[in-house]
């Protein structure tokens, strides 16, 4: 079955029923499952010396097995297929954790922080109104990127193998991917080899926002955002998240009580934002799945034909 087709039905399946709790409450979700590779690997091989070839080995050895799982997978028909991309998707459910932070915002700003704690890794304690919309909206442009368009893309290319590869190293990544005193060197094969591939869909992922919001004017001030931005893939989306609509975003922000000092994306736009721009930034969100689906529908349509 064309991989093209398979996608298409599993984005409209994510899109239908998310991440049923009903479900996940009684089954080891397949990232959960990557993620206990990844966590079983760290505390066995991240000791003693030469770490970073321990660290690239481990790579290897997930990458490895994450392919070959998926083509096993695969065999067992285009159904399968169809249900696992659509597991591995993520945009109803970041469409609603994005969503819970704008609503609490409404309500209240301790459980506007309370909320966003929960797709932001930096210190939200102390944020005010504006900083918790500005963090959301960061989270829902990268994670748009490396939650939607990416397996989305890797999917397309490389079926259940290739959706495989990439999560499992993403998931490593987020797990080890830190330039810290733990995992510097033991996880600096996961790092590379995550920013490598999400390469493509980063930067496919702001083309599709600049077309959305008739972008193409700022497109110099995008690269150059993003090309200062922390991140070599995180910098693309936000920046074309950021001129779609009209805000600015990063900027200085705490991590375990120390201030970072980071660039602002699109600096002179404006910074006191709140509920009302995360919500402008939800619907972001399915004006760029709606134009993934009619690009997996288009690319269906033309192999189909051929």
């Amino acid at each position: 079955m064309n991989t093209a087709f398979i996608l298409a039905g599993a984005m409209l399946l994510d899109a239908a029923l998310g991440e049923p709790d009903w479900l996940w409450s009684r089954l080891r979700h397949p990232a959960v499952l990557f993620g206990d590779a990844v966590g079983f690997c760290d505390r066995r091989f991240n000791n003693g010396t030469h770490r970073r070839l321990k660290g690239a080995l481990v790579v290897a050895a997930l990458a490895l097995g994450a392919v070959s799982l998926g083509a096993a997978l695969a065999q067992l028909g285009w159904v399968v297929e169809l249900i696992l991309c659509a597991i591995l998707l993520a945009q109803r459910s970041l469409a609603e954790h994005v969503g819970q932070v704008a609503a609490s915002l409404r309500l209240s700003l301790p459980e506007a922080r309370s909320m966003v704690a929960r797709i932001v890794s930096r210190d939200t304690s102390q944020m005010d109104g504006p900083q918790v919309a500005r963090a959301a909206i960061e989270s829902a442009a990268e994670n748009l990127s490396d939650g939607v368009i990416a397996p989305a893309f890797w999917f397309l290319v490389g079926g259940l193998p290739g959706l495989f590869l990439y999560k499992v190293i993403n998931t490593a990544d987020s797990m080890i991917g830190y330039l810290n005193d733990r995992y510097a060197e033991f996880g600096w094969a996961a790092a590379k080899l995550d920013d490598l591939l999400n390469l493509i869909p980063s930067r496919l992922t702001c083309l599709m926002l600049v077309a959305l919001s008739n972008g193409s004017r700022h497109w110099r001030a995008i690269v150059e955002d993003a090309e200062r931005h922390v991140s070599p893939n995180a910098g693309w989306p936000e920046a074309a998240m950021a001129r779609a609509l009209k805000v600015a975003l990063a900027g200085p922000r705490s991590y375990h009580g120390q201030v970072r000092h980071l660039a602002w994306v699109n600096e002179t736009a404006r910074k006191d934002i709140g509920p009302h721009e995360i919500e402008k930034a939800i619907r972001l969100l399915w004006q760029v799945w709606a134009l993934g689906l009619g690009l997996a529908i288009a690319i269906f349509t033309i192999t189909f034909v051929v």
